[in-house]
């Protein structure tokens, strides 16, 4: 069991005293291009949550549907009881540098941040749960992740996520990407780690950025093992959680193809800009990694298993295994 059990907890300690949770502010990271289709329906999940303490920053990428007219709406029907910020992204086509703009933002309030997609729907307590497992004074960044279900075009549930078998740690972080990040909250340590780090070049996937960046840096990955929001498949996500045997395969075509190590290496470079931020056990893992002269062979293989690179599952490790040898990792 990743998580703790949810009791209803409603306060926690802080420098011997108690803190209500409900003091704790968390600022809502969504970003938007193109979502009229279902954005009304996530709007109203945060107005639904049970954790009232939020502000709204979004981040839109240039839509030229309804998009706006409903953020602006929105704005004006409640931003008296909670702050609604609309800013314009970067406009390049990439979902994930539009994140990590907006988290970048040296602007945003104190407090915590969870990431938001546009066309999920939250379960009311999403934020209250994720408040009660990520510690006010915690001895490291911490980064939340928690569990989904699926959900179609129309909203039916046909599935849910699949809990990863293990807390990613730096040397799986390094090649897979574990962590969802439609679920994820980070603390103000985390959130102010990432800034300093800034924003990555060629990184195409935010979630897995910041799974490899924090844990890296040492932070403490808290990983719920409940779901806590409805996450919408409608075959427009670019790369959605896996499950069941279409998505299995597809996961190993993606290994064996050249995206894959092209995505590995952009973020293996990304990091390498940043050391001042990466544990030094890490920093000589990354730069044995991406320095090796040995591009396939066994040499490669050697090297993965002398560093522990790995996935989740021996049997996709041992795919690693092969594509190493073949020079494709």
């Amino acid at each position: 069991m990743h998580s703790c059990s949810y009791g209803g907890i409603l306060e926690m300690i802080e420098g011997g005293e108690i803190m209500p949770l409900e003091t704790r502010h968390v600022t809502i990271l969504l970003c938007t291009y193109n979502g009229a289709a279902f954005l009304s329906q996530q709007l109203a999940s945060y107005l639904d949550q049970t954790h009232k303490n939020w502000s709204l920053w979004i981040s839109d990428d240039g839509s030229s549907d309804a998009t706006l007219e409903i953020l602006e709406q929105f704005k004006m029907d409640h931003g008296d009881h909670h702050e609604v910020r609309i800013l314009q992204g970067p406009c390049k086509g990439r979902a994930g540098l539009n994140f990590m703009t907006l988290l970048c933002n040296p602007e945003l309030p104190d407090g915590l941040v969870a990431l938001s997609d546009q066309d999920d729907i939250w379960l009311p307590e999403k934020l209250a749960r994720a408040l009660e497992m990520i510690p006010p004074q915690a001895s490291a960044p911490v980064l939340y992740s928690a569990q989904s279900y699926h959900i179609d075009r129309d909203g039916n549930r046909y599935g849910q996520s699949r809990v990863p078998a293990q807390v990613p740690v730096f040397e799986t972080a390094m090649l897979q990407n574990v962590l969802a990040g439609h679920a994820m909250v980070l603390d103000e340590a985390a959130r102010d780690l990432v800034q300093r780090a800034g924003i990555p070049e060629d990184v195409v996937f935010h979630d897995w950025w910041l799974t490899l960046l924090l844990t890296g840096a040492g932070a403490q990955i808290v990983l719920d093992d409940h779901r806590v929001l409805l996450y919408r498949r409608h075959g427009v996500n670019v790369l959605g959680p896996p499950g069941g045997l279409r998505a299995n395969w597809n996961r190993v075509r993606r290994l064996a193809g050249r995206e894959y190590r092209q995505w590995v290496m952009a973020n293996s470079m990304g990091l390498q800009a940043v050391p001042v931020v990466l544990q030094a056990r890490n920093v000589e893992i990354l730069d044995c990694f991406v320095g090796s002269p040995s591009h396939s062979g066994p040499a490669r293989v050697a090297l993965l298993r002398r560093l522990n690179l790995h996935r989740q599952s021996k049997a996709e490790t041992l795919l690693l295994y092969v594509l190493a040898f073949l020079g494709r990792l």
